[in-house]
Formats: structure tokens, sequence, C-alpha cells
């Protein structure tokens, strides 16, 4: 996730809600991010369920509630009690719109194939999707929250739209270096690619060049591919350049055409 780091989001969350609740649905988000990015949607359903428990369990504590014993916790009774707390105790983001979206993912995690005939296309996909869509605006509204009347609303409104970015399971990461699975990338593409996984933030062009030498290309290609990007980028006069809108459209367009051409 860059632009993100757990590490980062963990202390920004924990200064409003339970820290243990926290820990776990940061970390079934981030399998749940890992599963999806190797297609396995089933698996990726699965730890979507379990972070809404997480997340549901969080806010029941902050409105001053005490959790029963571990399994005694039913989703469905949370967010129904939750709709109930008084309006001067909550904002209603807390008391209905995360329960409501909890929901959402909630039916489907529990009942995955259960509302699908046989003979249908298979569902798992597009229900992974929206999934990971419904819990990255979750834990963003969470860290909207969390952080409001904070000093760096910058550094948050840039968390907001990294969670909010649309997911492809054509990206791995690997100790910050990031490969996109497709055949046949130009360097341009990586590059754009790169960038667009970096968005909002801004990448040095000598690491877009590093990127697109790991995917193959010589340097001197690379730097060409880094200096076609010119039109769907800004520099900061620096070397520092931040993908524009244009770009962001372009980079989606060219993950959605070619999710299926994994480069094997």
């Amino acid at each position: 996730m860059s632009g993100l780091t757990f590490v980062a989001l963990e202390p920004m969350l924990k200064a409003k809600f339970n820290s243990k609740e926290i820990d776990r649905l940061i970390a079934h988000y981030q399998t749940m991010l890992e599963e999806f990015q190797k297609g396995e949607w089933e698996k990726a359903i699965v730890r979507s369920g379990k972070f809404v428990e997480a997340t549901l369990k969080a806010l029941w504590i902050f409105v001053g509630n005490t959790l029963p014993r571990a399994r005694e916790f039913k989703a469905d009774y949370g967010i129904r009690e939750l709709e109930k707390v008084p309006t001067a105790s909550a904002e209603d983001t807390i008391r209905i719109s995360i329960p409501r979206a909890c929901r959402f993912v909630y039916d489907i995690a529990s009942n995955r194939g259960a509302r699908h005939d046989n003979d249908e296309l298979d569902p798992n996909e597009m229900d992974a999707t929206a999934v990971l869509s419904t819990c990255s605006w979750i834990l963003a509204e969470l860290l909207r929250n969390a952080q409001k009347g904070s000093l760096d609303l910058g550094k948050v409104q840039e968390m907001v739209l990294n969670l909010t970015q649309k997911r492809f399971p054509v990206i791995e990461d690997v100790d910050g270096h990031v490969y996109f699975h497709l055949k046949d990338l130009s360097a341009r593409e990586v590059a754009l690619l790169t960038l667009w996984h970096a968005h909002p933030a801004r990448m040095r062009k000598q690491d877009l060049v590093e990127a697109a030498c790991r995917h193959g290309s010589s340097k001197a290609n690379a730097t060409m591919g880094v200096s076609r990007l010119d039109k769907v980028v800004d520099d900061d006069g620096g070397g520092n350049l931040r993908l524009l809108l244009p770009g962001v459209h372009e980079a989606e367009r060219l993950l959605s055409a070619n999710k299926n051409k994994f480069d094997q």
C-alpha cells in the first residue's frame, strides 16, 4: 500500500478507538488486500467478514459498551444496537453510516455463493471487489473520524485517498518494490502504473527509472519512458512527479483492460 503504511495508520486510529480492535481490523484489512491482489477471491471475502467484526467491536467500545465474551458478540446485534445510541453520544457516521456499510460486507461474507445458482457466472471476483471497496471506505471513514480536528489535515487527506483507491489483483509489493504482473508492458507504462500505485504521493524520476528496469527495460529505455510522462504528471521542480487525473484514468484503463493477462 504505497503512500500509506499500516505502522503510520495504527496510532492515528488508536487516538480514538480501542487499541486491540484496531490491531485486529488492520491485520484483517491487510490480509484481505493481499489475498485480493493474488486473485484469492474467497479468502479475501472471508477476511472482510473478520474486518467487519473488529470494526463493530471498536465502535461498540467507543460508545461506552462492554464487549461480551469472544464468541458471544454478534455482528447483526451490534449493528442494530449502534443505531439506537443517542445522537448526543455519537455522530451519525459511528451510529449509522459505518454500521450499515458493515452490514453490506457481512451479508456477502456470510452468504458467499449461497445467493447464486450453480449455472451462473462465478460471483466471487465481483463480490471480493465490492467488499474490498466498502472496507476501504470504512477504514477511511474511521481514520477521518479519529483525526477530526487534526492539525495535519493534508496527511489525513492523502491517507484517505490512498485507502479508497481502486485495487487490482495484478500488483505485488515486495519490500517497497512494486511489480505489475502484466505482459508486454513498455517502460512508460511501468512508470505510469508505478506513479498510479503511489498516488497521490510523489516519486523521484530515478525511482521510476529503476522500476522500469526491474520490469526488463534497459536504463536508456527506462529513462526515455519516464520522460514521455510529461503530459500526465506534475513536476515540483526538483524531479519529483505526481500523477495528474488524466494519468490516473489512463493507468486504470490499462489495468482494467489487461487484468486477466498475467505475465506468467
